[in-house]
């Protein structure tokens, strides 16, 4: 268990062009902030510059949407641009009411839109789609500062900011993992009263990606934010032990 945490939000990081070096910008921010990678890190790196650098991005000038958004875009006020393209970002919808389309992703993730967004995008006519694969993303973004920084024990996480069944409010969750497990299970210890741990799963990496948002903000344009203190489990975790099985799942 940790026994204290800090949070300490990366500053200085600026617009994100196609092509962005992540790993070196990041690295070259910390340096400004006189801050050194300590073995136990943990980096939360938000989803909208991986989608930046990566050049995740659309311009709804070259969308022709069907007549499905068309349709639905004008029962809900909508552009049918932007519907067409969740469409185009979705394995599958799992509803859709008040305007909102719940999705199932081609990476499994269940969220509004397929995480489409059109926040904090230049120029106002783009809309950032989720990386492709996340979990390569924040393992390119570890490697990066690995080399640069001589230190090995770090962690990043990606983070993406999705609401919650039955309860208001969105949290930031993690969407990539790279360098420790996503999960403790706590499953076969005992507590403080003797009694066996059956189903305690802890997803740290959300919790994580939870906390980094607090020193982040919506607005203030803090998309990293650096964790010291945590004791997470290094390994090989993906995002996709966080993805409950729909075998398992009561609410799809």
């Amino acid at each position: 268990m940790s026994t204290e945490l800090r949070i300490i939000p990366i500053t200085g990081i600026g617009e994100i062009n196609p092509g962005t070096d992540l790993g070196v910008l990041i690295y070259q921010a910390l340096q400004q902030q006189q801050l050194t990678l300590q073995a136990g890190d943990v980096l939360v790196v938000t989803q909208k510059i991986v989608s930046k650098a990566e050049e995740r991005l659309v311009n709804l000038e070259t969308i022709e949407p069907s007549a499905f958004a068309r349709a639905f875009a004008e029962r809900n006020d909508k552009d049918p641009r932007h519907v067409e393209v969740v469409l185009r970002e979705s394995k599958r919808i799992a509803r859709m009411e008040r305007g909102v389309m719940i999705s199932e992703t081609y990476h499994g993730f269940i969220c509004a839109n397929a995480g489409v967004d059109e926040s904090n995008v230049e120029g106002g006519e783009f809309l950032t789609l989720l990386p492709v694969d996340s979990d390569q993303s924040a393992r390119a973004i570890r490697s990066r500062l690995q080399a640069l920084s001589n230190e090995e024990d770090i962690a990043i996480l990606i983070s993406d900011t999705w609401g919650r069944a039955w309860r208001n409010g969105q949290v930031n969750m993690a969407i990539g993992v790279a360098g420790m497990e996503a999960l403790t299970d706590y499953r076969g210890q005992h507590d403080a009263y003797g009694y066996e741990l059956r189903a305690s799963i802890i997803a740290v990496a959300d919790e994580l990606s939870s906390a980094a948002e607090l020193v982040m903000g919506k607005v203030d344009r803090i998309p990293v934010a650096l964790i010291r203190g945590y004791r997470y489990t290094p390994g090989e975790g993906t995002v996709h032990t966080l993805t409950r099985d729909s075998a398992t799942d009561m609410f799809r």
